[in-house]
């Protein structure tokens, strides 16, 4: 049978066709790629509070604290006054007023009539040239011997570090460093116990690319960790970015803020340590940490209501700060009160209040520190 007649330039036009068909598809995936990026984009603007704006509620009597310049992004106070400051913050892509000076562990006396804040000696063998602390939390023993634990990020690796407070000494006598697999990305932590503790991790990944990818898809996979010597789990997981934690004071819930989804999560604590969660808060602003008042139960929380000026950050729009006190958490509908905002010409980026006997302390991720009385 004779061959099929092949006219002049067929083979090359079905080569053409398949040509351009190859790039309709390319270009087709383009377009979806795009579409999908500009619709994270704008997911994320909305997570930041990028176009929110805030307005000032001033506290009469405030003044700002001597001898913090570059953040005090955490506070944690005991019950005879003591108050501790974790100061000086850095994180890849986080502006820096000190970015050559390493971080440490301030201490004020909220009892005396006029109270400094006085830096706290750390025992020897502590490596001080790397200390980055970030979260704290301290834990009273049976015997009254105070813990201190400090989530640390050692050239942006993460650790807790858990020390005993000396107080004839004003000083730090470095117990403990804890490094698991199980915190590749530790923001805050609650001790439980002397060497027992939850803590968040406010990304999945410890690799600074990997963790920004997964805040831009918004992959939800943040988590709480409970760890003790004897068992280290994940109680709690599907945060977008998990912050601040705390206990109430009966020991009974566990407060999660979730910074980018802008809630509050609250979790039942179980004899097991597992955690069931109960309820969200939903709020209109970025929460960082949360602190408890012992005598009421309410919950004092500091915030960021534009979370694109902290991230990106510019002297003449500096990022504004927020507290907010929320009371009866576990009511069907619990109170949130602004207790204190500012534009930034006073305090930016506010991460933590806690309260004392009517004295409010509001610390900030890189700026200074206001004390106040309620």
């Amino acid at each position: 049978r004779a061959p099929p007649t092949v006219l002049p330039g067929q083979r090359e036009l079905g080569g053409a066709g398949s040509r351009a068909m190859g790039r309709l598809v390319a270009l087709s995936l383009l377009g979806i790629a795009l579409a999908l990026l500009g619709e994270r984009l704008l997911a994320l603007r909305n997570r930041l509070k990028a176009s929110r704006e805030v307005e000032s509620v001033d506290l009469p009597n405030c003044h700002l604290i001597k001898g913090i310049e570059a953040g005090a992004d955490d506070i944690d106070i005991l019950p005879n006054g003591l108050a501790f400051f974790s100061v000086g913050l850095k994180c890849p892509g986080l502006h820096s007023f000190s970015p050559d000076k390493p971080g440490g562990i301030l201490m004020m006396d909220l009892k005396e009539e006029n109270p400094r804040a006085l830096e706290l000696r750390i025992s020897r063998g502590f490596n001080l040239a790397s200390f980055n602390p970030h979260g704290i939390s301290t834990f009273i023993d049976r015997d009254d011997t105070v813990y201190l634990f400090v989530v640390n990020h050692p050239e942006f690796k993460n650790t807790v570090e858990i020390f005993k407070f000396e107080e004839e000494e004003n000083s730090l006598l470095h117990l403990k460093t804890i490094k698991h697999e199980l915190l590749p990305s530790v923001n805050d932590i609650i001790a439980v116990g002397p060497a027992h503790f939850y803590a968040t991790n406010d990304h999945y990944f410890s690799d600074p690319f990997l963790k920004y990818l997964e805040t831009y898809l918004n992959l939800h996979w943040a988590n709480v960790v409970y760890y003790s010597p004897d068992e280290v789990k994940v109680v709690a997981e599907g945060f977008d970015a998990a912050n601040g934690i705390n206990i109430s004071p009966d020991k009974k819930y566990i407060y999660v803020a979730d910074i980018l989804a802008h809630e509050i999560h609250v979790l039942e604590k179980h004899p097991n340590m597992n955690l069931t969660q109960l309820k969200v808060l939903k709020l209109d602003t970025l929460v960082d940490n949360l602190s408890i008042d012992p005598s009421s139960g309410d919950i004092f929380v500091g915030c960021h209501p534009n979370g694109q000026k902290l991230f990106v950050y510019d002297p003449n729009n500096p990022p504004s700060s927020e507290v907010l006190r929320i009371q009866n958490i576990l009511s069907e509908k619990p109170t949130v009160t602004t207790v204190y905002a500012n534009n930034g010409s006073v305090l930016q980026g506010s991460s933590v209040a806690s309260v004392y006997d009517r004295k409010l302390l509001i610390g900030t991720l890189y700026h200074r520190a206001l004390y106040c009385e309620l």
